[in-house]
């Protein structure tokens, strides 16, 4: 599995942009089967930063209905990453 195949997506949302600019965070949408320490290394590859800290969580996917029909949304895991204060990475950072 190679760094692409790890980070599927990065999240952005208000959370994520506060965490971002007061605590140096990014998260990100990462594959189920991933581990921290792969995390690390495809960060660090991708965005050329030094990770200090990973911490993942397992989102349940949300029930969803339309009209009688219910659905489920699948589930997905999300990744916090803490890079060193000196580190950016310039991919939030917007144009």
């Amino acid at each position: 599995m190679n760094e692409y195949d790890i980070i599927i997506r990065p999240i952005v949302t208000e959370k994520s942009t506060l965490m971002k600019e007061t605590s140096n965070q990014y998260a990100f949408e990462v594959a189920r089967d991933a581990n921290k320490i792969e995390i690390a290394k495809a960060v660090e590859q991708l965005f050329k930063v030094k990770v200090l800290a990973v911490r993942v969580v397992n989102m349940e996917g949300k029930k969803r209905r339309v009209g009688r029909f219910a659905g489920k949304r699948p589930d997905w895991r999300k990744a916090i990453v803490k890079v060193s204060p000196k580190d950016k990475i310039s991919f939030f950072e917007g144009a």
